[in-house]
């Protein structure tokens, strides 16, 4: 058996590895959208991100990438991709010192962030499976990650890997500001039987569904993730055959 993976670069690694075909996040909004990646394609979709990070950001290890975006599959794509860079990645209006910030609402971000030194740069992020591009106008000083990111290399290789003790995320939607660092993202994990298929719920929060998603992705699992408004039926969990949640 091949050991479990404990940094989120052997995270990737085993997405793209190890029954690479098989589900490993599937996605389900309000609006009737499910949208369902398995494990090559989310670290295709990951790999991208990080490279646009780097390429277009100049994203580096240590910076801070805040995430003004709902829980949703763009955003635990971004999530994993600011890992794979060896960023801090900041959630639940937690953006204090951030140098990129992604965001689905740009105009008030560069309110929220008017008199920041030195300035942020402001990712639009358009939340919608098939959008290939920001529908509407950007401010000034704006950024288009639906319209850029297709265009990065589909396989992400860093530089340099964090060190355990550098802080990955810092996460403020409890009230509290909870960091967690490279050391403690992804703890030692059974391996399990059977593949688990985890239902979590973005109304839960950040707090709740990143560690209960690594948990399973490292174990050799998958996640159903419901958006805010989607009912968790027992319908919808037979048909998802899920084994917890």
């Amino acid at each position: 058996m091949s050991p479990l993976p404990h940094t989120p670069a052997a995270l990737l690694d085993a997405f793209r590895t190890l029954n690479a075909t098989s589900p490993r996040l599937s996605w389900y909004g309000a609006e009737g959208e499910r949208v369902e990646f398995s494990g090559r394609v989310l670290d295709n979709w990951v790999a991208k991100t990080a490279n646009y990070l780097v390429d277009e950001l100049d994203a580096e290890p240590g910076q801070v990438v805040a995430l003004d975006l709902p829980l949703h599959w763009r955003s635990m794509v971004w999530l994993l991709a600011g890992w794979a860079v060896g960023a801090t990645v900041a959630t639940g209006e937690v953006a204090g010192g951030a140098e990129i910030v992604a965001t689905t609402d740009p105009a008030a971000a560069h309110v929220r962030l008017a008199g920041a030194s030195p300035a942020p740069l402001v990712v639009a992020v358009a939340l919608p499976a098939l959008a290939m591009r920001w529908m509407g106008e950007l401010p000034p000083r704006t950024l288009d990650y639906c319209g850029d990111v297709r265009s990065h290399g589909d396989q992400f290789f860093p530089d340099a890997e964090p060190g355990g003790s550098d802080a990955a995320w810092r996460n403020g939607d409890g009230g509290a500001v909870a960091e967690t660092n490279y050391a403690q993202l992804l703890p030692a994990a059974e391996p399990a039987e059977a593949p688990r298929r985890v239902l979590l719920q973005a109304r839960d929060g950040w707090g709740a569904v990143v560690p209960q998603a690594l948990k399973a992705w490292a174990a050799g699992g998958s996640v159903v993730l419901l958006g805010d408004g989607v009912e968790a039926t027992d319908a919808l969990r037979s048909s998802e055959n899920v084994t917890e949640g």
